[in-house]
């Protein structure tokens, strides 16, 4: 096992060096091999704690972790761009290299969300929607018809590729509503949504995160819900880790680890009714370790790939 271990951490560490001695990170044959290696050596399930690493390697994952998400908005834009020079650009989706991924992830977080909401969301809104908004629009086209997905996005660049692929679109060009904006700056507007996406890539770091995660809690509506994207095992070295203590004022419903060639995990949380502070802090503390230790299989989509790590269903 140890033995593995250091295996691994030596391939990806090698990976490092190449691909942080690269000139850039846009998309080209020795990119995307270095890219492919390194998301095949991640990818297996292994039992790797990024945790315990030592600060050396920690300090690569952290690197790495930014280099994968610079490369990512690359070749995002790449094929953006790609797209958007075809008269129609939502019937091309498929010469995205991941596209039957993010098919796959929109099924599974959409399998998810309708075992905790009510009735279908009208309003859901997606934080760090990028150039290449793939989530909403799998979602908006083959899952939530009627909803209306508003994508945030800091970059204005960015947001006008995205406008671009759904503007000749009859119906997605109504629903499809996009604001240039740091998520840090929005507040009242939070409240309007029912369900909240929060992109892996947002937040590179603990502190980020958690910095957007608390502005989430203060303006979210009680009783909201939050989607946010993870890493387990080696795929942290590809994406921040998101643990539930992470999560300050929500409910941790569930957490998913895919264990296929779908890499994120998924983790759902709603809003707390009430502050946690006015919460009795004694019942809070209990529930979420009591919860955590009870493992069991999971199997929405009848692949037998995923695990349910958590499955808090009590109302505080």
């Amino acid at each position: 096992m140890v033995c593995e271990e250091e295996l691994l951490i030596e391939k990806v560490c090698g990976l490092y060096e190449q691909i942080s001695s690269l000139e850039s990170l846009k998309p080209c044959k020795n990119v995307d091999m270095l890219f492919t290696q390194l998301v095949l050596t991640c990818i297996p399930p292994s039992p790797i704690d990024v945790t315990n690493l030592n600060k050396n390697v920690q300090e690569i994952r952290s690197h790495l972790i930014k280099l994968c998400g610079e490369a990512e908005g690359h070749l995002e834009t790449h094929y953006s761009t790609l797209l958007g020079s075809y008269d129609n650009p939502l019937q091309n989706l498929h010469i995205f290299p991941y596209y039957s991924n993010y098919l796959k992830l929109g099924l599974l977080e959409f399998t998810i969300l309708t075992q905790h909401c009510t009735h279908v969301p009208s309003k859901i809104a997606f934080v760090g929607s990028g150039p290449l908004p793939l989530t909403s629009i799998v979602l908006a086209s083959n899952h939530l018809p009627s909803t209306t997905f508003h994508n945030y996005d800091m970059d204005p660049l960015a947001n006008s590729n995205a406008m671009r692929l759904v503007s000749s679109h009859p119906d997605l060009s109504n629903r499809m509503v996009f604001h240039t904006t740091d998520i840090l700056d929005v507040s009242n507007a939070l409240k309007e949504y029912e369900v909240v996406y929060l992109a892996a890539l947002v937040g590179m770091d603990k502190e980020s995160k958690n910095r957007i995660i608390d502005h989430l809690d203060k303006h979210m509506n009680p009783g909201a819900l939050l989607m946010l994207r993870s890493a387990h095992g080696a795929r942290a070295f590809l994406y921040p880790v998101i643990e539930p203590c992470d999560l300050r004022g929500f409910e941790v419903l569930t957490v998913f680890h895919p264990t296929d060639e779908v890499i994120n995990s998924v983790v759902i949380a709603r809003k707390y009714p009430v502050p946690m502070h006015s919460l009795d802090q004694g019942l809070a503390s209990k529930i979420l370790p009591n919860k955590c230790s009870e493992i069991q299989a999971f199997n929405p989509l009848n692949h037998g790939n995923m695990i349910e790590e958590f499955a808090i269903e009590e109302q505080l």
